[in-house]
């Protein structure tokens, strides 16, 4: 994961985490009810199996059942190579104890296809859901991220679990393709890496900065906190408690190599509660003319399905988005200002959005002379844009 990326001295450090012991503060608690998905668990992060617990599957097993960890998220693939830890006994030994595994795989854009071969192998293994790790290395790359869902999705399946995880604060990168990530036929899973400590920011403020923009993706949000770097026992408890205002659905945690002692013991505390008095944010984000990027390309498909078949998806709010807005509210009984904010989205996210072919097809169109050719892939205007800012830097991948 991009926002976990820390020194092999950090990681040496880390890695020898000291056994489970019978007794003490922290009680056993179980494993937590398996729910509708894999995602329904409180899950734990492994990057480097034989970093964790020394790679003794038994140690890992009496881990997760001591700290209520029911979902690992193994490492299985990285660009266009399978990992080879991700095996499919590793799988059938932590079902056998009542585990369930999801596979993660960090992609490029590079390859798209190659990469959609070793999710598909991961589903192979056995793994139940899969995760598309997808950071900075994809900002830009709307025809590889169309080509890479097409072919991951043709060979897994439409309703395989499937889930990006990737950076929280979409605002901050406008060329990143969320749209076609967690787009028709994508992902149906969102889980936002929200390493607060590491942003340098509260839990409040990165679920409130979070949530208001990943809202209108319409996926299930599943956030993934951070027990590296130290970030103690309340903040973690804290983490859960915003977890529980914000659609009340399981956490997951990076990484397994990396946390410590208080750390474990704050996920094998009870449920957290509510906080008294607080109210979660319910808006979503304002787009007006001038506006640019990825969420303006996710409004036009809507807007394209609703008023105007014809628009072009330039990711850039320009006179014709802004006509199309406000004959869209106009036909909705909205004012009709051409401003999308709450009451316009809400709207609009009724409707089916038309899916864009960034990659191109096959298909042909007939051309002034009467001759056909392929329709090439392409990408919008907004795809040139480079990221606002970085929540963390991301450097350099393992």
């Amino acid at each position: 994961m991009l926002l976990a990326v820390l020194s092999v001295a950090l990681i040496a450090s880390s890695s020898a985490v000291a056994p489970a012991v019978p007794g003490g503060a922290e009680q056993p608690t179980g494993l937590p009810a398996a729910g509708a998905t894999p995602f329904d668990r409180q899950g734990m992060w492994i990057w480097y199996v034989d970093s964790s617990d020394g790679g003794d599957l038994e140690r890992i097993i009496a881990r997760a059942q001591r700290f209520g960890i029911g979902t690992l998220y193994i490492k299985s693939g990285d660009a266009g190579s399978t990992w080879s830890q991700f095996t499919t006994p590793l799988i059938e030994r932590l079902h056998e104890a009542g585990l369930e595994v999801c596979a993660w795989q960090f992609v490029y854009g590079d390859r798209p296809v190659a990469e959609a071969k070793v999710g598909a192998a991961s589903v192979r293994r056995g793994a139940d859901c899969l995760v598309i790790d997808a950071e900075g290395q994809y900002e830009g790359k709307y025809a590889a991220a169309d080509r890479y869902i097409r072919a991951l999705r043709a060979r897994i399946g439409e309703a395989f679990p499937l889930s990006l995880s990737s950076f929280p604060y979409v605002d901050y990168h406008p060329s990143f393709p969320y749209s076609v990530f967690l787009g028709p036929g994508g992902a149906t899973y969102n889980q936002p890496q929200m390493y607060w400590k590491a942003i340098g920011t509260s839990v409040r403020a990165v679920y409130e900065h979070t949530y208001l923009y990943n809202r209108v993706w319409e996926r299930p949000v599943y956030p993934i906190g951070q027990t590296y770097l130290n970030p103690g026992h309340k903040p973690i408890q804290r983490f859960r408690r915003f977890a529980t205002i914000y659609g009340g659905l399981p956490t997951s945690w990076w990484s397994w190599q990396e946390t410590s002692g208080r750390e474990w013991g704050a996920l094998a505390a009870p449920a957290a509660k509510p906080i008294p008095g607080y109210q979660p944010m319910a808006e979503h984000p304002l787009l007006r003319r001038g506006s640019r990027g990825d969420l303006v390309v996710w409004a036009q498909t809507y807007l394209r399905a609703a008023v105007r078949p014809n628009l072009p998806v330039t990711g850039i709010f320009g006179k014709l988005t802004w006509g199309a807005v406000r004959t869209f509210q106009a036909s909705r009984g909205l004012y009709a200002d051409g401003v999308i904010g709450t009451a316009t989205w809400d709207a609009l996210l009724q409707l089916e959005p038309v899916r864009p072919g960034w990659a191109g097809t096959s298909a042909t169109r007939r051309g002034r002379a009467g001759t056909s050719r392929a329709i090439p892939a392409h990408r919008p205007l907004s795809a040139s844009l480079p990221a606002k800012a970085y929540e963390i830097d991301p450097g350099p991948r393992p």
